[in-house]
């Protein structure tokens, strides 16, 4: 029988480990979070970071994520992370984004030569929680559109005519937070009636088609930012301010729709 480790010669084993792991990424000027992040679309980064911070806060680490020595990660420690979000009454999607985001750095430090193949996968046969929740959110029907949209034009402050265009569009085009939030003007062409979404989910671009109301309102929110380049959809402050090198945030689209629903007498979207 293989008699066991000491506690001394695994810590001195570990640290042999940190040491590879710091030594080959100063080599090669990168790291597996900065690798993983670059592959993504910029308006999905933000979320991903912040499971990733999550689930090394879970096995001790608080630096900088990109000093965490990921090579050593392990099934065991992945399933710990899964368990504890669990525990914590996370939802389902919570937990496997985390997973996810994990499996991502470690295919990255796989790419870089920090880890073996078999490492890999055994860290990707890990199994995703299921999903057995309903969709959140609900479908809104032809009258609630209309009580949404009515409700918003009745608004003709600034920050209303943002609003009922920002609604307007989502309306129009089913796009994403994510991709609202990252139109530019340069996206958008009223003349003929299109929108390029140039940061779509999986870094997809695609381009989609305005209906005549929605460019109507769209105009309307023009005039009044100006031709400044920049995003669509900006922050406004308090004295009327326009920030047009600044993007809305999603959680701020978030806090708008269901705003503006509140107003509109809505139930909960």
């Amino acid at each position: 029988m293989k008699p066991l480790a000491s506690p001394v010669s695994h810590k001195s084993h570990l640290r042999q480990q940190f040491n590879r792991y710091y030594q080959h990424i100063a080599a090669i000027h990168t790291d597996p979070v900065s690798l993983y992040l670059q592959g993504l679309a910029p308006t999905g980064r933000r979320a991903i970071k912040s499971r990733l911070i999550t689930g090394a806060a879970i096995l001790g680490f608080t630096g900088d994520l990109e000093s965490m020595p990921w090579s050593v990660l392990d099934y065991q420690q992945l399933a710990r992370v899964r368990h504890t979000l669990s525990q914590q009454g996370k939802a389902s999607s919570t937990i496997n984004l985390t997973l996810a985001a994990v499996r991502g750095v470690m295919k990255a430090c796989f790419t870089l030569g920090l880890i073996s193949a078999n490492q890999l996968l055994l860290i990707n046969d890990l199994r995703s929680v299921p999903n057995q929740c309903l969709p959140s959110g609900r479908c809104l029907s032809s009258r609630d559109i209309q009580k949404l949209v009515q409700t918003c034009c009745l608004d003709q402050s600034l920050i209303g005519l943002r609003d009922t265009a920002l609604i307007g569009l989502m309306i129009n085009t089913g796009l994403r937070r994510s991709e609202i939030v990252a139109l530019t003007c340069c996206d958008i062409n009223l003349r003929a009636g299109t929108l390029n979404v140039a940061a779509g989910k999986g870094n997809k671009q695609r381009q989609t088609f305005l209906g005549a109301q929605c460019i109507t309102l769209i105009r309307q929110w023009q005039k009044r930012r100006g031709q400044s380049e920049g995003y669509l959809f900006n922050p406004i402050s308090k004295s009327g301010h326009i920030a047009c090198d600044e993007a809305l945030s999603g959680q701020s689209v978030y806090d708008i729709v269901g705003t503006r629903a509140n107003q509109a007498g809505l139930s909960p979207l």
